[in-house]
């Protein structure tokens, strides 16, 4: 498998806990890439599953120590908490085995240009004003991504493709695609706010690279299902990755999820 080089990397939504966590996938890609800096925004840890349903394989351990290799040779590693990990806030402007922990940070990139980094619940009025909704929502996410292994597993079966039933509903259900449309909207005045290029985040579950006016608006994705990253090469140009077995390293150059035909290799360093 290729080795490749990136000046920096940003995941989120792993959701380390969870049982919908595409584990191997998310493990191959931290052991097959290395980068200066590596940011970590948010939802790492699903901690809410404490209350109930934790899930530990021995693989997680595996995952976790990677990162903090990472961390004591020389990559700069940054952990930004989300809504899911929301205890880690407590220990901000501290780190961990030389992993930093942080509310949010800008990233300039080789350009000059300033991104605002963060995981973004802070623009969900869900997550921030009615917990007991937004547990629900997670609670119905879970057992949707359940019901996609097993059709998964039956069009597997039948020599299908695979489907993902959640961003078939995220595209064709009109409040989602209007929750992602004002989610977006609302980083506008954020990144006015600070002055800033652009904004880096998470949380939605949905990656995204958008030019917005003046303003560049970027999501990671996830790793329960979609398996996507954020990298920048040497020249300072961000791409979408989406990590997939067989073919492991593609740059979406749309906005499209599981677009699996466009993609050009524009974002990815040369391999060691």
């Amino acid at each position: 498998m290729q080795h490749l080089h990136f000046r920096s990397i940003w995941i989120s939504d792993t959701h380390l806990g969870g049982r919908n966590l595409k584990s191997n996938q998310l493990y191959e890609f931290l052991k097959s890439t290395e980068s200066d800096n590596l940011y970590l925004v948010g939802d790492i840890f699903d901690l809410w599953k404490l209350r109930n349903n934790w899930h530990w394989p021995e693989i997680n351990d595996h995952i976790v120590n990677l990162i903090i290799n990472k961390a004591q040779n020389g990559t700069k590693v940054y952990y930004l908490p989300g809504n899911h990990d929301d205890i880690v806030r407590r220990y901000t402007g501290t780190s961990f085995h030389g992993v930093q922990i942080c509310e949010e940070i800008v990233h300039t990139s080789v350009d000059g240009r300033r991104y605002l980094v963060l995981h973004g619940d802070k623009f969900d009025c869900v997550v921030q004003n009615s917990e007991w909704l937004a547990n629900i929502g997670s609670t119905l996410y879970d057992s949707l991504l359940i019901l996609n292994r097993w059709v998964n597993t039956y069009r597997s079966f039948r020599g299908k493709d695979y489907f993902s039933i959640s961003a078939w509903l995220k595209h064709k259900c009109k409040k989602a695609v209007n929750y992602i449309g004002d989610f977006e909207q609302v980083l506008i005045s954020e990144i006015k706010k600070n002055q800033v290029d652009g904004l880096i985040c998470g949380h939605i579950h949905h990656a995204s690279i958008k030019a917005m006016g003046d303003f560049l608006y970027s999501n990671s994705g996830d790793w329960v299902e979609s398996c996507t990253a954020l990298a920048e090469n040497s020249n300072g140009t961000i791409g979408i990755i989406q990590w997939i077995e067989q073919n492991p390293v593609k740059e979406l150059t749309t906005d499209e999820e599981y677009e699996q035909d466009r993609y050009s290799d524009g974002c990815l360093a040369s391999p060691n």
